[in-house]
């Protein structure tokens, strides 16, 4: 009896066997193309979050809120999007603090978090730019100030009073803007301080690293305008720019003349100011400062648009632990004390400082895109 051929599957087999982790990375693929994970690790302590909201928003003319999570025991967390090709911001909320990261589907992300407290050691202030500009019978001044938080080990200083600014006692307060250490504008509100005339604080959460601050505002003018410095902070540079029109002088020796080699403006600058009264200064004179927008502007529009939102008011914040507060020591021998800067440096630190703060802390804060009430 002659047998029939028979028919051998292995290599079939084999061939299937090969393909099959094939068909699971492909799989695993289009599942985190329509995810968003991450990982969020307390930097303070150098452990995993566990238990923090996280919190999804896509961004479009503001931010639209889209799910809500909390962080596993390892600090993980995971979003399914309804929209994969569009950008989301993932917002982290630990201990009152909001902790924001730019996110696409299918990216993993890392994002560090910091024990919170009403003071922490380690602040002090980087450079403060004063400009200001005439128009009409107001003097306008926006005022950018950059506070540097160098903790050890990291915290975020936050609370209803989380930073302090000295303006002038006659200024109308226009808008205020901030930006922490991920760039990211917000809009916020400055609460006058009862008794103390220029006294304002701000609830904007010092984050480790620096924020920049840009108060905006107004003073009745009459051809002259006197200023009394006040820091809560060291700060290492004041420059004061204004156009080559006005009038700047001072009887401090603080201040120098910087050859900017622009012929738009100029600045006069003092260098290691410490904390609490400073030099007084006087403007005279008229004149619009330029705003810098065809340095600044292409700048700014070569970078990608960042969504621009609002704090919500200081009653809303959640209250901070009283245990985990620190005293701020001044006297703290591991304090770095930076030299004095040489002009040419100054100047790098100015313009630097400027075409990098302009695109997103405008001078003008009327131009700023439309913002959602959304937590700091």
């Amino acid at each position: 009896m002659s047998g029939s051929p028979q028919f051998d599957a292995r290599p079939r087999m084999r061939k299937l066997l090969l393909l099959l982790p094939l068909v699971a990375c492909l799989s695993i693929v289009a599942l985190a193309a329509d995810r968003i994970t991450g990982s969020v690790r307390n930097q303070t302590r150098d452990e995993p979050a566990a238990g923090d909201e996280v919190i999804l928003f896509r961004v479009e003319n503001d931010l639209r809120e889209e799910a809500r999570a909390k962080t596993d025991a390892g600090g993980m967390f995971s979003f399914n999007v309804q929209y994969a090709g569009k950008p989301y911001l993932v917002r982290v909320v630990h201990e009152g603090v909001s902790y924001d990261q730019q996110a696409s589907a299918g990216a993993p992300l890392a994002i560090p978090v910091y024990d919170a407290a009403p003071r922490v050691q380690g602040m002090t202030g980087g450079i403060e730019i004063l400009r200001a500009g005439t128009n009409g019978n107001l003097l306008h001044v926006s005022d950018m100030i950059e506070i540097l938080n160098e903790s050890n080990p990291p915290r975020t200083q936050a609370g209803n009073r989380a930073f302090e600014v000295y303006l002038p006692p006659s200024a109308k307060v226009d808008s205020v803007l901030a930006a922490g250490p991920g760039k990211m504008a917000v809009m916020i509100s400055a609460a006058p301080v009862a008794g103390d005339p220029g006294h304002y604080t701000v609830g904007f959460p010092l984050r480790p690293g620096a924020t920049k601050f840009a108060f905006n505002y107004d003073l009745p003018y009459e051809g002259r305008a006197a200023f009394h410095a006040r820091h809560a902070y060291p700060v290492q540079q004041l420059a004061v720019m204004l156009p080559p029109s006005m009038k700047f002088s001072s009887r401090s020796p603080a201040f120098r003349t910087l050859a900017t080699g622009n012929t738009r403006y100029q600045v006069q600058a003092a260098n290691q100011l410490q904390a609490g009264e400073g030099p007084e200064f006087e403007l005279a004179g008229s004149g619009a400062l330029p705003a810098l927008e065809t340095q600044a502007g292409s700048q700014a529009r070569s970078q990608p648009a960042a969504p621009v939102h609002a704090a919500p008011s200081l009653a809303a914040r959640p209250a901070l632990p009283s245990s985990a507060a620190l005293a701020p020591n001044s006297n703290d021998s591991n304090s770095k004390v930076p030299k004095p800067p040489s002009q040419t440096l100054l100047l790098s630190v100015i313009t630097g400082a400027l075409l990098a703060a302009c695109g997103f802390l405008l001078w003008r804060p009327r131009r700023a895109a439309p913002f959602s009430r959304a937590a700091d």
